[in-house]
């Protein structure tokens, strides 16, 4: 891999039509959708690719059922489409989930207005599915649903992801297109030229050199932090939001099917589904107080509201603080719509503004990335004389045929293929000896860290742990048991030596204590 701070120096010498500033899902997708259309772009991210938002969501995929419901059309439409899109466009990393929602006693009327929103829902999607389960054929769904006063239940189709992995796949084809991605690159300044802003300063954290960057035009995709990069102060008020989730055991909280439940103590939805080997739990609409250059994390109100659903849902199983996992917290960037209601009553369209020499976008949802970076780009076209490029949607990735391997299962390959792309088959290849066998308790390949550590621009434990691949959430004590072998696997391929690895571990540990345990009561 090319040295990191070099790529900085050489890059800067460069005049580029688009400069995106922000390394998660949104910068991500209008990376890629300008390099296939011709124009020559970097992203810079300050910390890691997809470390703020992009790695913390509810990993779904979803069509906004709730937002059809509030009368959303629009915007249902919109993520409705781009949902079956990448579902029939990144298998393995986008997949179907089944979701079930227990009937214990709203009434005819509501019963029947839910069933009548999931035939528009479906409308949309070109989809007609049966929606109505009998009392018996809802627990075949979800047996250990609360049995006491169950009619029936509802279930419906949407999708998830590993949302990090999704922001560097993306990343990663719009690289095979020309484009560059540097993480650990921050913005101290635009730079203008009497008004018009023509480019940015860059710090290079590793090297500490801050070199300046011309282009055309600066796109401001940096989400909830998006206000910190200055600018002439227009566009809307952002009202940062935080979205907390549990992450269970499996075995402990066994699903088949997402489980949509109400919480006994004000009626909003909380949901549970399996997810990368575990049962991921949430989640929380809170306002976000903290700064956003601390990392989030869940705090003991919230832990404590996600467990109370579960065990009103769920009380046959006992649930217990101690069967949770891992915790982590994300905070969204949402439009604050002036009307300082719940925090949940807010809109989640996304919003671009434009001033001389820079385009700004935030707000918008995981699933519409694509829809956002056309948008975005059609804001900064009066700003690029000379390129008239079509602006309708194109599939996300190009097909990529899954990696061949006997000692696989098909569906490990097809997993491997969705996350990995064109990469997938290097990634199996690399893998020393039993390296293709599972993490226990989760779906991570060994040889997945190899790789990560090898080729995927890791630059502290938590990136490799976290971000690249999922470990951190998915093993008890953010994976600690099984650092030893992962030392073995990615320390050389890393380069550090043993005082670097002894001091990233710490680092690691004292992170995962503070942002991804369980919080103190």
């Amino acid at each position: 891999m090319r040295d990191h701070a070099v790529d900085v120096e050489a890059l800067a010498a460069r005049e580029w039509d688009l400069l995106v500033i922000g390394g998660g899902i949104t910068g991500a997708g209008i990376l890629l959708e300008a390099a296939r259309r011709g124009l020559s772009a970097l992203l810079v991210e300050q910390r890691d690719f997809a470390w703020g938002t992009s790695s913390r969501s509810s990993k779904l995929v979803h069509g906004g059922l709730r937002y059809l419901a509030e009368g959303q059309l629009r915007l249902t439409r919109e993520s409705v489409r781009e949902r079956e899109a990448l579902l029939r466009e990144a298998p393995g990393l986008v997949e179907p989930q089944g979701f079930a929602f227990a009937d214990h006693g709203g009434g005819w009327p509501r019963r029947l207005g839910f069933l009548a929103v999931l035939r528009i829902y479906d409308r949309l999607a070109g989809r007609r599915e049966p929606h109505w389960e009998t009392a018996d054929g809802f627990t075949m769904l979800a047996p250990n649903v609360r049995r006491d006063g169950l009619l029936g239940g509802v279930r419906y189709t949407d999708a998830k992801t590993d949302d990090a992995r999704l922001v560097l796949r993306v990343l990663d084809e719009a690289r095979t297109h020309g484009a560059e991605a540097l993480n650990y690159v921050a913005v101290r300044g635009l730079v203008r030229e009497g008004g018009p802003i023509v480019g940015a300063r860059l710090l290079d954290e590793r090297g500490g050199q801050e070199q300046s960057v011309r282009a055309r035009v600066v796109v401001n995709a940096a989400g909830a932090w998006a206000g910190a990069l200055g600018g002439e102060g227009k566009g809307p008020r952002l009202r940062p939001l935080r979205g907390s989730h549990l992450v269970l055991p499996s075995w402990r909280l066994p699903l088949a099917q997402a489980v949509s439940l109400l919480h006994p103590g004000d009626r909003r939805p909380v949901f549970a589904f399996p997810w990368e080997g575990a049962t991921l739990v949430g989640t929380t609409d809170v306002d976000h107080g903290e700064g956003l250059h601390l990392e989030a994390r869940i705090t003991r109100d919230e832990f404590d509201y996600l467990m109370t659903a579960l065990r009103a849902a769920f009380p046959q199983l006992g649930l217990q603080d101690a069967d949770v996992l891992a915790t982590y917290a994300g905070v969204r960037p949402v439009i604050d719509g002036g009307q300082h209601g719940a925090p949940s009553k807010e809109r989640r369209e996304h919003t671009v503004w434009s001033e001389p020499g820079l385009v700004s976008v935030t707000g918008g949802k995981l699933t519409t990335f694509r829809a956002i970076a056309l948008d975005t780009l059609r804001h900064a076209a009066p700003q690029l004389p000379g390129w008239r490029a079509k602006l309708d949607p194109v599939p996300v990735f190009a097909r990529v045929a899954p990696p061949l391997c006997r000692a696989l299962p098909g569906s490990v390959l097809r997993r491997l293929g969705g996350r990995y792309g064109p990469h997938a088959q290097a990634l199996v290849d690399a893998a020393e000896e039993g390296e293709l066998e599972t993490v226990p308790g989760t779906e991570t390949l060994w040889a997945e860290l190899r790789w990560a550590a090898r080729a995927e621009r890791v630059r502290t434990l938590a990136d490799l742990l976290l971000r690249r691949t999922r470990l951190g959430i998915l093993l008890p004590q953010g994976g600690a048991a099984h650092l030893a072998r992962i030392k073995t696997i990615c320390r050389p391929e890393l380069g550090w030596d043993e005082a670097r690895w002894l001091a990233e571990q710490a680092g690691y540990m004292a992170l995962w204590r503070e942002c991804y345990g369980i919080p103190a009561a």
